[in-house]
């Protein structure tokens, strides 16, 4: 069962409220969208409640360890593993994706993704936002994530629910930047795979009693001015009565429930696998159904540049039979065309192996996964050479990958935010499709 924590010091101070309004909400301070809501369904209108599952792949996955194994190259390109043939007639994945061999049918992999950075920041930068992060590497991305706009621009299709969720914890780069803290993820905070597994963030509703209720609404009303100049970063649609009343409405048995994966069956749990990343992404699945629209699921280790063999043995398999039971999983509920499932890292790995018998960062080439979204499915898109080096045919780069989640979700990615200089700033430069997945 989750065990809810409540710090109760938080309405001491402004300083503190403004900590606790912003970090947790994650997209319930729209009030306009909400509105907007309300009167499209006044209108009669039910728009489709789409969201996305973004797993990162944080550290950069070997392409050749995972979904474009090269059998007949060198040994020194190939690696140390063997490959299993796919459900796809022709296509192989490593023999680590045994899992997602069996079920290819039901996913679509880029093998031609492609940038010019090596570097884990900048490149995890452009992964999360579509922008290249410039300056000291480290510290607070510069662009919005795209779970941050997706807060911004849709919020929940529950109110009782956030908007965006970071699973097990933050991405690198996975917050707000200048669209304001309000839009920051609801971050677990938490191995929902623990006994004791708990949600810091999600308060209980005893306790709330009205005397609290009212207090907030009384600090809100003498932020006035405060709010006023803090408007100009998003900051105060994280503190006006709506994003209280959404603050507390998270509260409720709703949010508990969906964050409670003790309540699933044993069976299921064990589907996924009884560790960190498997737990991680049935959590993700039990969120999106109760109502929220973008959930990461920062899925770490990645990094392999000593000892790619014993390092992948040990995480290769629980992120394939939790991927693959993913999917399944979105199919038997229905939810394959409503839910897209996007697996990226920030790069690929060398076509040749160090001498700590591990690959090193390597932009010009790396491989994504999708599934779900309605998407064409049951094929590999783009070809890389015979080495891995580099693309072949069919070249994209990671902003064509956030186009297709934002056309997943119908945000135009053309839409413009002011940045931190009040300069109008697209949502992406680069908006080409996977035209493939069409």
């Amino acid at each position: 069962m989750v065990r809810s924590v409540w710090r109760s010091h938080v309405l001491h101070s402004r300083r503190h409220f403004l900590r606790v309004g912003a970090l947790p909400l994650g997209g319930l301070s729209l009030p306009r969208i909400l509105r907007a809501r309300e009167e499209a369904t006044k209108r009669g209108e039910q728009p489709r409640a789409t969201s996305v599952i973004f797993l990162e792949l944080a550290g950069g996955p070997s392409q050749f360890e995972t979904y474009d194994p090269k059998p007949a190259a060198p040994l020194e390109c190939r690696g140390p593993f063997g490959v299993v043939r796919t459900k796809l007639p022709g296509i192989l994945f490593s023999e680590l994706m045994a899992e997602q061999a069996k079920m290819a049918d039901r996913l679509a992999i880029v093998r031609s993704v492609t940038h010019p950075s090596n570097s884990h920041d900048p490149s995890s930068h452009l992964s999360m936002t579509g922008y290249y992060k410039t300056g000291p590497k480290g510290g607070a991305n510069q662009s919005p994530c795209i779970g941050s706009v997706v807060a911004k621009v849709i919020g929940p299709h529950h109110p009782q629910m956030p908007a965006y969720v970071a699973v097990p914890g933050v991405m690198r780069n996975g917050r707000a930047a200048f669209l304001g803290p309000g839009f920051d993820p609801f971050v677990v905070g938490d191995d929902p795979n623990k006994e004791d597994f708990r949600v810091h963030n999600l308060e209980p509703f005893e306790g709330l009693n009205e005397d609290r209720y009212a207090g907030r609404l009384s600090l809100v009303d003498s932020l006035g001015a405060g709010r006023r100049v803090a408007d100009q970063r998003g900051v105060a649609e994280a503190m006006d009565r709506f994003t209280l009343h959404a603050l507390d409405l998270i509260t409720g048995e709703r949010a508990r429930r969906a964050f409670d994966v003790a309540r699933e069956k044993e069976t299921v749990r064990e589907r996924y696998g009884r560790n960190t990343v498997g737990q991680s992404m049935l959590l993700a699945r039990r969120l999106v159904e109760a109502g929220v629209t973008f959930v990461s699921v920062r899925v770490t280790g990645w990094d392999d540049h000593v000892d790619i063999t014993q390092r992948m043995r040990d995480k290769g398999p629980k992120f394939d039979r939790g991927v693959a039971a993913l999917v399944n999983d979105l199919y038997e509920r229905g939810l394959e065309r409503d839910v897209l499932v996007v697996a990226i890292g920030e790069f690929g790995r060398t076509p040749h192996m160090n001498d700590q018998a591990g690959r090193d960062h390597w932009g010009a080439l790396m491989s994504v996964l999708f599934a779900g979204g309605g998407l064409q499915v049951g094929q590999v898109i783009g070809r890389s050479n015979s080495k891995g080096e580099k693309p072949a045919e069919a070249p994209y780069r990671p902003e064509n990958v956030l186009a297709m989640i934002y056309r997943h979700l119908d945000i135009d990615p053309k839409m413009t935010f002011e940045d931190f200089s009040g300069r109008p700033t697209h949502l992406l430069e680069e908006r080409r499709l996977i035209t493939e997945l069409l």
